[in-house]
């Protein structure tokens, strides 16, 4: 077996024993978060009446836009690195798709920078469709800017944990596909997604079906690294996990065998 299956397995182990974090514990303001991440929420509704502006500037809400299975990016369109390639892995997928955009699917990013303005938008879908390489109607591809509460509710629904840092953020990688209700179908990490993984995404969010994350299972183990995004093994977390998990079983095992030597002492009076 090798380094990775075995750490992947620990994982899958520690997962089943100790507990996964969910969504409910990472309640309180996504910016402020003390790890960067998705915290998974597959079934929870996004905040369909926030209001965002547009690539023109014109006010929207998510119910106005969201009325197909949805690939959904939140990002911020100043990054200099991470997000331009998110966006060009989403083109690239989108290229080899085997679907009709605005048809079968569409596609929504929203900059978690409320200084962001629709020039930042505008500059952002341009590059973004020049990438698919290939005619796509622009009308299936939105991008979106808000103010922090707007940002704040959908990050906050998604489990998007982010942090601001310097002029940008620290921010996990990665898409969410929802229903045409607007319900979080399925979380799809990194900045490359295979169009068939794609397509079967999109297809669950048709129907309706949500679809667990392999990611969150094992996400106990991993951190996501603040400089280059990517998940890590976080043997500080592993380490701290197995050694609360052991504390807690000593101390089980004191207190039921405590609890034995009281019962066979009382019985031993008894019997005299």
């Amino acid at each position: 077996m090798s380094m990775t299956a075995r750490k992947c397995f620990l994982c899958l182990v520690l997962a089943a024993t100790v507990g996964l974090p969910s969504a409910a514990e990472a309640k309180g303001d996504p910016e402020t978060s003390q790890e960067v991440g998705f915290y998974e929420n597959a079934g929870g509704l996004v905040p369909l009446d926030v209001t965002f502006h547009d690539e023109t500037g014109a006010a929207v809400t998510l119910r106005n836009l969201v009325h197909l299975p949805t690939i959904l990016a939140l990002v911020y369109y100043r990054c200099p690195n991470v997000c331009d390639a998110l966006l060009t892995g989403i083109a690239g997928s989108l290229r080899s798709l085997d679907a009709t955009p605005g048809t079968d699917y569409q596609a929504i990013a929203i900059s978690i920078d409320p200084t962001e303005t629709a020039v930042d938008a505008r500059k952002a879908k341009r590059i973004s469709l020049e990438s698919i390489e290939k005619p796509f109607p622009p009308s299936a591809w939105r991008f979106l800017t808000g103010d922090s509460a707007g940002i704040g509710l959908v990050a906050q629904a998604t489990g998007f944990r982010y942090r601001k840092v310097g002029a940008g953020f620290d921010h996990p990688v990665g898409i969410i596909v929802l229903s045409a209700k607007g319900k979080i179908i399925r979380y799809m990490y990194g900045a490359d997604f295979l169009p068939a993984d794609l397509k079967l995404s999109l297809l669950e969010a048709s129907a309706g079906t949500v679809g667990p994350t392999i990611a969150k299972v094992i996400r106990i183990c991993f951190a996501t690294d603040p400089k280059s995004h990517a998940l890590v093994f976080n043997i500080l977390r592993i380490v701290g996990t197995v050694t609360i998990a052991a504390a807690g079983l000593l101390t089980g095992y004191i207190v039921f065998a405590t609890a034995r030597r009281k019962r066979l002492a009382v019985k031993a009076v008894k019997h005299r």
